[in-house]
């Protein structure tokens, strides 16, 4: 019976780096698993699929299967999963079904490496923070409590005193269960409840964590807040989550940024729009208009004629960029502002002004010409 090709198997073309490789194999795996896809042949697709990926992602099998095909490894051990030619006893699929299904999926096909559970990044840790407009704008130092996992001070995150080898999985950190299922037999590898993984125990377990070795600590941090943090911005601060395990590395904590609208300005990135009232008499015979900005109030001249909706730029009157060097810029936007009531003296004045000729620009021309047509 002829065998697919493995490149065809994963979805993944013969130029396809170790990763792709990975990544479609963690997608078909967890998409064939039997416990998962209900599926006639989902069991003789997990299994194809397990074997073109402990091909492809060894380099030296891979080389030999690119020059070769599958004739490289005929001759070898026939039957089960080894009918490929060569041994896969010695292949480790329990960290990568660890990742997609968890520690139960944890399989490690004819027995495999055993090994205490390793040195973990303790989990990363976001928490929210309210600014105001001026405080996202100039930046600002803000303190903050959060509660995290951190190691028990009782017992220096050990769980207990008097150290010994964890009697439970004999210092390997791991439990083992042989299961055999269509596919073969497989071991099922869990961490070990009694020492946590660490493969080791103790005497006199600590009250205050119950062994666990981390409790639950209120942490207070200050937070320099940079200039110019917009709505959904982060901020990482390193080794600030939650403590590791077995020696790795604490998490990192992120603070996500939400800025408060303000009463006058707009913000679009690092540019400012800000829209100025006007009146009518400002709008058509020009104007000195105070206008507020960020950085304090300026003299804006506008000039005789000016349109509703008429822009002007204020360069480098925005907001500094918190990751690039750049200085927004503001924009003023007029607003001719039409008066509802109107004095007697106003009146009057308004009806003196319609008897001129104010309709003798190009816009009412073209206007008062398609008029004239249509009669």
């Amino acid at each position: 019976m002829n065998k697919r090709d493995y490149y065809e198997i994963l979805g993944v073309s013969k130029t396809a780096t170790d990763q792709e490789i990975k990544s479609a194999f963690r997608k078909l795996a967890k998409q064939y698993h039997p416990d998962v896809c209900k599926e006639a042949n989902a069991e003789e697709k997990f299994k194809e699929v397990q074997e073109a990926y402990a091909v492809l992602s060894d380099p030296n099998k891979r080389k030999q299967y690119d020059q070769f095909g599958h004739q490289a490894f005929q001759g070898g051990a026939s039957g089960g999963f080894n009918g490929a030619g060569f041994d896969f006893s010695d292949f480790d699929f329990s960290d990568i079904f660890g990742d997609i299904f968890g520690g139960g999926f944890g399989f490690n096909f004819g027995g495999g490496r055993n090994t205490r559970s390793r040195a973990t990044k303790g989990r990363d840790q976001i928490m929210g923070m309210d600014l105001s407009f001026e405080e996202a704008v100039f930046g600002t130092t803000k303190t903050i409590k959060i509660d995290l996992m951190d190691n028990c001070n009782e017992c220096d995150g050990k769980g207990g005193k008097g150290e010994e080898t964890c009697d439970r999985c004999n210092g390997r950190g791991v439990i083992e269960e042989q299961q055999r299922t269509i596919l073969g037999a497989f071991i099922s590898k869990t961490t070990c409840p009694k020492c946590n993984g660490s493969g080791n125990s103790y005497k006199d377990i600590c009250n205050k964590c119950r062994g666990k070795g981390k409790i639950k600590v209120t942490k207070e941090y200050d937070v320099k807040v940079p200039a110019g943090v917009d709505t959904g911005n982060q901020l990482r601060m390193s080794g600030k989550g939650e403590t590791g395990t077995n020696g790795g590395p604490n998490g990192d904590l992120y603070i996500e940024f939400t800025v408060e609208s303000h009463e006058l300005y707009k913000r679009d990135e690092e540019d400012i729009y800000l829209e100025v009232p006007i009146t009518i008499t400002e709008a058509i015979l020009g104007a000195k208009k105070e206008v507020p900005t960020l950085y304090g109030n300026i003299n804006l001249v506008i000039p005789a004629g000016s349109q509703n909706g008429d822009k002007h730029r204020l360069r480098g009157k925005g907001i500094d960029s918190s990751t690039t060097r750049r200085k927004g810029d503001m924009y003023i936007i007029l607003n001719v502002v039409i008066p509802t009531k109107l004095n007697k003296e106003q009146k009057k004045l308004l009806e003196q002004l319609q008897k001129t000729e104010l309709d003798n620009s190009d816009e009412f021309k073209k206007y008062n010409k398609y008029l004239k047509n249509n009669k």
